[in-house]
């Protein structure tokens, strides 16, 4: 009996241990002894990633190059010669003071013919919209919704004014571009499309369609330009393209589409109105009209960024070829390797 009841309590026992084991039943995956792919970078690999590379590479940044060389582009740095003479040494005067004239007639002559849709941009350089006090001077619940009008807690310090809350609320807001061009070409007068130059996704999600202007620039200190009170948020597309801040002290935003060709030697008058303090901060302002091909506008960069890689690529790879025929190395037995001293899977590939 004695016995028994020990072999029972045994028993017990060791159906208990068995109970509270954790050990994860056995698999390949839980031992990690799935078949894998374990390539040895062998000289012919090598030279044959390189080479392909390469091949891919170059001929991919000579196609930018041949596209970003057919764009036209004109640029014209306005913003000193529309100063008159009498205020060159106080340029601060003249474009703060409300009795100026700044009507400013400039002659741009095309380069080479210009097919339609011909793009306006304005470029501004050392101009910060990336500075942190800046980006976040803006409240887009505000923006996206005429209920939430009053929450302006981050739009210091354009905030409210005298008559309730400012909308569109915020330094970025308040610092929209107003300068403004018009253009003509012998004599006729040449429309500017300013329709769909935003980004879809900030139109119909970022800017609500029942948020009106109010209270907007009403201060003594005007920022830059107003906005039509009666148009809603969502329609006001300058204001769109210009809450997008940019990453960069030098940028470019789209103002309007041309949509009529430009022919070589014409002369393109543009009525300008200098309207924008870059004065202050010792920034540049520029107009540039320009084309677009299948990579966007002029940018050498991105095609020589693909050569660049591209040459040194096969440069390594002739470099690779060269010293295996000079000076062979043999290659190691792969027998020997730790993953085939008795490893359950795995697949080596050699060239």
């Amino acid at each position: 009996m004695e016995k028994l009841g020990s072999m029972t309590k045994e028993g017990a026992s060791s159906s208990s241990t068995k109970r509270k084991s954790r050990r994860p039943k056995y698999s390949k995956f839980t031992q990690q002894e799935l078949s894998a792919c374990k390539p040895i970078l062998t000289p012919g690999w090598v030279i044959s990633i390189f080479v392909t590379i390469g091949i891919i590479f170059i001929p991919i940044g000579f196609a930018s190059l041949f596209a970003s060389e057919r764009v036209v582009e004109i640029i014209d740095h306005y913003d000193k010669d529309c100063v008159p003479l009498r205020y060159t040494d106080d340029k601060l005067a003249f474009i703060q003071s409300s009795k100026t004239n700044k009507t400013c007639i400039r002659r741009l002559t095309v380069p080479k013919q210009m097919k339609s849709p011909v793009y306006i941009y304005y470029q501004l350089d050392h101009f910060y919209q990336n500075h942190r006090r800046y980006v976040k001077s803006r409240s887009d619940s505000q923006l996206r919704s005429k209920s939430d009008e009053n929450k302006t807690s981050t739009c210091d310090p354009e905030r409210n004014s005298p008559n309730g809350a400012i909308v569109p609320c915020g330094l970025i807001a308040w610092s929209l571009f107003n300068d403004t061009y018009k253009f003509s070409v012998k004599n006729k007068q040449l429309g500017v499309n300013k329709k769909d130059i935003t980004w879809k996704s900030d139109q119909g999600n970022k800017f609500g369609s029942d948020v009106y202007p109010k209270n907007f620039q009403s201060g003594g200190l005007i920022g830059g330009a107003k906005l039509n009170s009666s148009i809603p948020l969502s329609e006001q597309e300058d204001l769109i393209v210009w809450m997008r801040t940019a990453a960069l002290p030098t940028f470019r935003k789209l103002y309007g589409r041309i949509e009529v060709d430009l022919e070589a030697n014409d002369v393109v008058i543009v009525t300008i109105e200098n309207n924008y303090n870059t004065y202050s901060f010792g920034g540049n302002k520029k107009l540039v009209l320009s084309t677009a091909s299948w990579i966007g506008g002029k940018n050498y960069l991105l095609g020589i960024a693909y050569l660049t890689v591209g040459g040194l690529c096969l440069f390594l790879a002739i470099s690779f070829i060269l010293l295996y025929l000079i000076k062979p190395r043999p290659l190691g037995d792969t027998s020997y390797l730790s993953w085939n001293r008795g490893a359950s899977g795995g697949h080596i590939f050699i060239s």
